[in-house]
């Protein structure tokens, strides 16, 4: 206890007190410039708090609760208490072991699940962490939100997709994406085919999969985020396809998955070409018709694909109906049986593209867009299939050129 100044009398201390105890509240301004006050004039601030007070402006004249009854002058201009920095809660505590203690079930609590451990960049689990599958669940592995790319739209045969990877700062670490693709007849229809199931380090990375397609990584928008991407370049036109995604992390667990399904696009059509053919067989109908002119119609009509023989039925019906619908002039000429083994040839095209066919013109054009192909360039061992990260995968990414066709169609001829 510090002692008192000789010519301090105890009067003077007691006034000193029961002021004190007289005061009951002093404006926040006031205390806030004490509290300002008292922390310059001391050498132990308080740790992690920064107490900054700025002008934010004043009270406009107009404001009556800015003056008080006879009085000119205005009110204390008003002062913002802002936090200028932050810091974890457990960098206040001043005991080592105990602040060691918080951080470490702080940190647990937040990358671990509090069921483990933080050791580096990883969680050690608990020996009561496991899941049914005797793996260790203590950090949950986050499921991957599979998208279509927004660089490219699909086309007949081109869709691009992509994911942000869900490996964090800390916690489990993601040792492969496991892509699956199918096409699918009826959605409704049960799931019995698996499709093609593909390993994006093992087999795309790799170069050992499917040329058909062309993985890709990229650093994303916020930092320390990556985001893969594939494109799938030999897909059937007018055709419902599902993706599906998965994620693998080092110790085996394996994460929700998501998919996208999306149709293709309406098959690449020359417009020029099938008008060409519905001029043809319109001379090969027209008057007498020999076996030979009958083979040759029958022939070509059967060796076109259905987007062009829906295109040429088109053509034919616009100029050549007063002479007989295609249809009929087919059974006609050719005989219905035939006739009927040519025409349900259409029967695959969808009602969407059907609807785009009967178009007034038809215009293809050729797209460009850029995209990033990466490739592995070190071999991953079998034995080391669950003990390292994608991260550690050292790849080697080239930009390319990827050329997409696209039908323009329109109700007049296209500039």
């Amino acid at each position: 206890m510090k002692g008192r100044a000789g010519n301090e009398s105890p009067r003077k201390e007691v006034t000193e007190q029961v002021s004190r105890r007289d005061l009951k509240a002093v404006p926040f301004i006031t205390y806030l410039s004490d509290l300002m006050k008292t922390q310059l004039l001391s050498d132990d601030l308080v740790a992690g708090v920064d107490i900054q007070c700025q002008e934010k402006g004043s009270c406009p004249a107009a404001c009556h609760l800015c003056r008080q009854v006879g009085r000119d002058s205005p009110s204390p201009m008003p002062a913002l208490l802002e936090v200028s920095r932050s810091v974890p809660l457990y960098s206040l505590i001043q005991d080592n072991f105990t602040k060691e203690a918080f951080k470490s079930a702080a940190m647990s609590s937040y990358w671990c699940a509090g069921k483990g451990d933080v050791i580096d960049n990883w969680c050690r689990c608990d020996l009561s962490a496991f899941g049914s599958d005797g793996l260790p669940n203590c950090s949950p592995l986050q499921q991957p939100v599979l998208r279509l790319s927004p660089h490219l739209e699909p086309s007949s045969t081109v869709v691009a997709l992509e994911w942000v990877d869900v490996e964090p700062l800390i916690g489990y670490k993601v040792a492969d994406y496991i892509i699956q693709h199918k096409r699918i007849e009826d959605p409704s229809e049960a799931e019995i085919y698996t499709g093609e199931v593909l390993s994006l380090v093992d087999d795309l990375f790799s170069g050992l999969g499917s040329s058909c397609v062309v993985p890709g990584r990229k650093s994303g928008e916020h930092p320390h985020s990556i985001i893969y991407s594939l494109i799938f370049k030999c897909l059937e036109p007018d055709s419902l396809y599902k993706f599906t995604l998965y994620a693998l992390d080092s110790r085996g667990s394996r994460s929700e998955a998501s998919y996208v399904t999306v149709r293709t696009s309406c098959p690449i059509v020359d417009d020029s070409r099938a008008e060409e053919i519905a001029d043809r067989v319109y001379n090969l109908y027209n008057g007498y018709t020999s076996g030979k002119e009958q083979q040759t119609a029958y022939n070509t009509l059967m060796e076109i694909s259905p987007p062009t023989l829906y295109r040429v039925q088109h053509h034919y019906n616009s100029h050549y109906e007063k002479f007989g619908d295609f249809v009929w002039r087919s059974e006609d000429e050719l005989g219905p049986r035939k006739a009927h083994l040519i025409l349900r040839r259409v029967d695959r095209i969808s009602l969407l593209c059907r609807s785009l066919l009967r178009s007034g013109y038809i215009q293809s054009r050729t797209e460009s867009m850029t995209y990033v192909m990466c490739r592995s360039e070190d071999m991953r061992l079998a034995s080391s299939t669950w003990h390292s990260s994608l991260h550690e995968t050292r790849l080697t990414c080239v930009e390319k050129i990827l050329s997409v066709q696209r039908n323009i169609y329109g109700k007049s001829k296209l500039r």
